[in-house]
């Protein structure tokens, strides 16, 4: 039977450190497609989520099981994003041009023409989401991307975002109704 998070979480602040590898297991796949979405760079999320994980188990004497690992871990990963950004912004290695050239989609080969052609108009439909995200105010985009990249429910966004269950929906469906607007116009 598998442990929670929790259980996990105790056991590692009981010295049980080997535990904490179930927990990236579990997380990195949603951590890392929110980051990468935030960051536009894959190697750039990928060093974020892991400098996400270090923090947590750095600081897991700190955590406190009333609350729920998950929203530690994405507020985690959050704040950490929002200073590598700021970082990049000031030491002016971070435009939009640069951004949108970094982005890149690994695209298999393809196995016929029309799967080739399947998986280009994906990577271009998936870099023109991120590309219209990134104009977004970053509230919304964040609870967007923990919403649909980190499949986050509306209360685990709130919490992760700290702010209230009614300002995460509304961060959500604010952010939908621009982003479609914008990819309405684009077309």
């Amino acid at each position: 039977m598998a442990l929670d998070d929790i259980e996990i979480m105790e056991r590692v602040q009981r010295g049980e450190h080997s535990l904490f590898d179930e927990l990236v297991d579990r997380y990195q796949p949603t951590l890392l497609r929110v980051a990468s979405s935030k960051l536009g760079d894959t190697s750039w999320a990928e060093d974020v989520v892991q400098e996400a994980f270090l923090a947590a188990f750095s600081a897991r004497h700190t955590y406190n099981s009333d609350f729920a690992f998950h929203t530690w871990i994405w507020t985690i990963l959050l704040n950490l994003c929002r200073r590598h950004l700021g970082r990049r912004k000031r030491n002016r290695e971070f435009s939009r041009s640069a951004l949108q050239a970094s982005r890149t989609t690994e695209v298999p080969e393809p196995a016929s023409f029309e799967n080739g052609l399947q998986h280009v108009l994906q990577a271009e439909s998936r870099q023109l989401l991120t590309l219209e995200l990134d104009r977004l105010p970053e509230a919304q985009a964040d609870a967007i991307r923990l919403r649909f990249f980190g499949e986050l429910k509306f209360q685990e966004i709130a919490d992760a975002m700290q702010c209230s269950l009614r300002a995460a929906k509304h961060r959500v469906k604010n952010g939908l109704l621009l982003l479609s607007q914008r990819l309405d116009s684009s077309t």
